[in-house]
């Protein structure tokens, strides 16, 4: 299955480092971030789920849970987070899927379905598609997707930016522009009328017909 945006992101069960859950039941009213690895004990993943640690109070604030999968056994998991803590100085209090069957990476379109049935035996190589990052709302929707190559890893600060993005412009009939960031001036959308706009946002900028700035509005 293709998954896209705005699309209700695939439930399932799951063990996980912190028991077993089923994931629409584990958002809750929350939005959540999955994120995924193609193998426990590799290098980028390493610093990425340490990065991902340290940034865990930036994510509560905005009512985001943090998930993690990665494709091999919750035990090994618990072994890698001990790794994960010496190599960034974080501990991975957030919950991490075990997916030794790959049915999760085949539903959410990482890996295709002739893949096997097991993590036993195959290679970080072989799972390299599974480098994806879902933003979900609590209407369980996905509103972002990211897939980076294994040698990158992933900016969570861009990931927290575009939470804010998606956060601000759900409550408002705004956009951001590009390299937008808290604080920034944002874009009416189309479907806001000048007159409406002038009740809701007070003065804006008319830089061409179609794209119109103010101020960003309150949370």
């Amino acid at each position: 299955m293709t998954l896209r945006i705005n699309q209700t992101a695939p439930n399932f069960t799951a063990e996980t480092t912190q028991g077993a859950i089923t994931f629409h039941d584990w958002i809750g009213d929350s939005w959540a971030v999955l994120f995924s690895h193609p193998k426990n004990f590799t290098p980028v993943c390493t610093t990425e789920l340490g990065a991902m640690a340290g940034l865990s109070d930036e994510f509560a604030k905005r009512n985001v849970k943090v998930i993690g999968i990665s494709v091999d056994p919750v035990e090994s998991h618990t072994k890698w987070k001990q790794d994960i803590k010496v190599a960034t100085g974080f501990d991975v209090g957030y919950p991490l899927i075990g997916d030794k069957d790959l049915k999760v990476a085949k539903l959410y379109d990482m890996l295709p379905d002739d893949a096997g049935e097991t993590s036993e035996g195959r290679t970080p190589a072989d799972n390299a598609t599974v480098r994806s990052v879902y933003v979900i709302g609590p209407d369980k929707k996905i509103k972002l997707i990211l897939t980076y190559p294994m040698t990158t890893g992933r900016n969570f600060d861009e990931i927290l930016r575009t939470i804010d993005s998606i956060q601000l412009t759900a409550k408002h009939q705004v956009a951001t522009p590009a390299n937008w960031k808290q604080g920034d001036d944002v874009i009416i959308t189309a479907a806001v009328s000048n007159e409406d706009a002038l009740a809701r946002f007070g003065a804006f900028e008319t830089v061409l017909p179609y794209l119109r700035k103010t101020k960003q509005p309150a949370a």
